[in-house]
């Protein structure tokens, strides 16, 4: 037999020993922590016992080593003492010793010793009767430490009423959670529960004598009885909302049971998410056909597997909508908890066209019973382009696009200007003289939105300035010859005829009429928001924008940069000019009555204090009760702090350990340790106070002499 074998061989015979010794002992210490405490301790004392018995069995086998093995061959003297020989290398040892290794071997094979140790029969016999003894002692003894009745065994008499009290004897709660939550039923020992919303919770409690009644109490006044069924006591309910309870009996119980804890775990509704598109809002390319829609929807315990697509489709436009509604069923794939649902809208079987839009949203449904909770995507808008959109498409290259309501600004128009300047050599004389024009016209069209609040609606409401600068002739209007004439028709919307040259009104003439006395503009009312100066300094700068116009439209842009730079600096002045406003429609003032004028009367006037602050006021009962609890004959009012409580859960982060704080108090008053706990539980709910106010700035060198010259006597003044 080879050595190793001989070794192996040994430490497993030295294992088993130990095991065999020491899993008697770890089972009877588990019974003994069961006994005394629960099943919880009882798995970590059986886990710590088991590895400390592997343990031990390891390190005996560990000690069977090579050195070990050559001292238990050698005992024998057919080896002649030699065995250390098998163990060394051959190369280092002389033709004797080589020799002698080889008769070692060859005995050794042919009649291998028997090195494992004998088994133990007393001492494994002694370690089972100590496992047993342990156990039964265990059994014997009363569970949770609670003593023993005693009877009047030489009397004969009734035992003492202490005696008669009843005791827990065993307990078991089960936990079944709503069958669409898939989650397998619990049970156990443990009276503190955490299970979802809608659970079916079932106890069966064991007594010790018997007692009369036997009901569960709740913290906020339920009761809920226990039915007697041989030795158990029985009861079940549905977990609705979270709580604390106690074991009550009548008689009352021989040690007063603990508060027990049940946590609700609530059922999420479900969340949709968006896949495709990307975003909520899409405007449909030219030709488009289709619309492809990916969702998601996720659950805690599933959603169900068909879904609810609402398409919308809004056709017309104007006053002239007609809307169109259809529900389309999907069906998911993936699993419960994640399903994803798809589909491709045909636009073309929507029956929706140019300018048409096409609304679309999921709706989910999760798996809770009876009523099951609903969740919708967020609405998803298809625009498709309409007429005039399709045609500027097409003719890209043709037309020019509308500008936009919004018009370049001064600064910009100074820019293009400087830029244009500098290319001045490489341009060609038809190509630098239409695009200074083409700076023009945006120099044109900002005068004129500048001058709409002055009044003026027209080309002609801003009459040149009298200087001999402006260009006049073909050449000022070079380049716009339709502005000019029905700019006010683009602008309004509507005509004003004048009968004459005069600008005088003819009798009869209803439009004459209604611009004289009727006709009101925003742009003209605007106008009257600005205080003669600002008029004044944005009239200039109308002037400077013509002559920077005129300079622009004839090619000119160095000479047309001065001006822009004053219209630029006059609207910077408006810019920061006071602005005035006004109602549209007056207000009525009550008359002054001159009567009480320097009466010093003040009957009847409006109380002009700073209204109240909207801030909440604090809970007075709240800090009274804090602070009552840091006295030790402080009275608190727990019924009331626990009613407090149950309509202000959002007040602390967990409600029912401050619920157990108070039900520590109420079942010990004059535990000063049970108080200060119930204290740090209130101390979320107390209102911070508000900070102090901010403190003004230090004063500048200026505010300084401002406060100095306030504070010298008037006569240094």
């Amino acid at each position: 037999m080879k050595r190793p074998a001989l070794l192996q061989r040994a430490r497993r015979r030295v294992q088993a020993i130990t095991l065999l010794g020491g899993l008697p002992i770890a089972a009877a210490l588990a019974v003994l922590g069961w006994r005394l405490y629960d099943i919880d301790v009882a798995s970590v004392v059986l886990t710590l016992a088991l590895l400390a018995v592997a343990g031990v069995a390891m390190w005996r086998a560990r000690r069977r080593d090579a050195r070990w093995l050559i001292a238990r061959l050698n005992e024998h003297p057919r080896l002649e003492d030699s065995a250390d020989l098998l163990f060394a290398t051959p190369v280092t040892l002389n033709p004797l010793q080589q020799r002698q290794r080889q008769r070692i071997g060859q005995r050794l094979q042919a009649d291998p010793p028997d090195l494992r140790q004998p088994w133990p029969g007393l001492r494994l016999l002694a370690c089972v009767a100590v496992a047993l003894l342990v156990a039964a002692i265990a059994l014997a003894w009363p569970r949770g430490g609670e003593r023993p009745t005693a009877t009047n065994d030489t009397t004969g008499n009734a035992a003492s009423p202490a005696a008669q009290a009843p005791v827990l004897r065993a307990a078991q709660l089960r936990v079944t959670p709503p069958a669409y939550t898939g989650q397998p039923a619990t049970g156990g020992e443990k009276l503190d529960a955490r299970a979802v919303q809608g659970s079916r919770l079932h106890w069966q409690l064991q007594f010790q004598p018997q007692p009369r009644q036997a009901w569960l109490q709740f913290h906020d006044g339920r009761r809920l009885p226990l039915q007697r069924d041989g030795e158990r006591w029985q009861a079940g309910q549905t977990l609705q909302r979270a709580g604390l309870y106690r074991i009550v009996t009548a008689p009352a119980l021989a040690t007063a049971s603990r508060a027990y804890r049940l946590d609700v775990v609530p059922d999420r509704p479900p969340q949709v998410k968006v896949l495709a598109p990307a975003q909520t809002l899409n405007q449909a390319t030219a030709g488009q056909r289709q619309w492809p829609l990916r969702f998601e929807a996720s659950d805690d315990f599933g959603v169900t597997a068909s879904a609810t697509l609402e398409l919308t489709t809004a056709k017309g436009s104007g006053e002239n909508i007609a809307f169109q509604h259809q529900r389309v069923t999907l069906n998911g794939s993936g699993p419960a908890t994640t399903r994803r649902f798809a589909y491709t809208a045909d636009l073309a079987a929507l029956g929706v066209g140019p300018g048409d839009e096409v609304v679309a949203r999921l709706t989910v449904r999760d798996n809770r019973d009876p009523q099951p909770q609903q969740a919708r995507s967020a609405s998803l808008i298809l625009r498709l382009p309409s007429e005039q959109d399709l045609q500027a498409s097409t003719l890209e290259g043709a037309i020019k696009k509308v500008m936009p309501a919004y018009f370049r600004s001064q600064r910009q128009i100074i820019i293009d200007a400087e830029a244009l300047q500098k290319q001045r050599g490489q341009l060609d004389a038809e190509t630098f003289t239409r695009r200074s024009d083409a700076i023009g016209v945006d120099q044109r069209i900002l005068r004129l939105r500048y001058g709409q609040f002055l009044g003026e609606e027209a080309e002609g409401g801003a009459k040149p300035p009298p200087t001999g600068d402006l260009p006049t002739g073909d050449a000022a209007t070079a380049g716009d010859p339709a502005d000019h004439a029905d700019a006010h028709a683009h602008e309004d919307g509507h005509d004003h005829g004048s009968s004459g040259t005069d600008g005088m009104p003819v009798f009869g003439s209803a439009t004459d009429v209604l611009s004289e006395y009727g006709h009101t503009h925003d742009h003209a009312e605007a106008a009257t928001l600005l205080d003669p100066q600002t008029r004044a300094i944005l009239k200039a700068a109308l002037d400077q924008m013509w002559q920077s116009e005129g300079h622009l439209r004839q090619g000119h842009p160095d000479l047309a940069l001065p001006y822009a730079y004053k219209a630029l600096g006059f609207i910077k002045q408006v810019q920061q000019a006071e602005r005035i406003y006004l109602a549209r429609v007056g207000s009525v003032l009550p008359p002054i009555d001159l009567a009480r004028r320097m009466t010093g009367k003040r009957e009847g006037l409006g109380n002009r204090a700073l209204q109240p602050s909207t801030r909440p006021p604090p809970e007075r009962f709240i800090s009274d009760a804090w602070q009552a609890l840091a006295r030790a004959d402080g009275a608190v009012d727990l019924d009331a702090l626990s009613r407090w409580l149950d309509a202000h859960p959002q007040a602390v982060p967990d409600p029912l350990d401050v619920l157990a704080a108070i039900d520590d108090v109420r079942q010990q008053p004059d535990c000063q340790a049970c108080r200060q706990r119930l204290r740090a539980q209130l101390w979320p709910a107390l209102q911070r106070p508000p900070g102090p106010p901010a403190r003004r700035d230090a004063a500048d060198a200026g505010g300084r002499r401002y406060l100095d010259a306030l504070a010298a006597p008037r006569e240094a003044r």
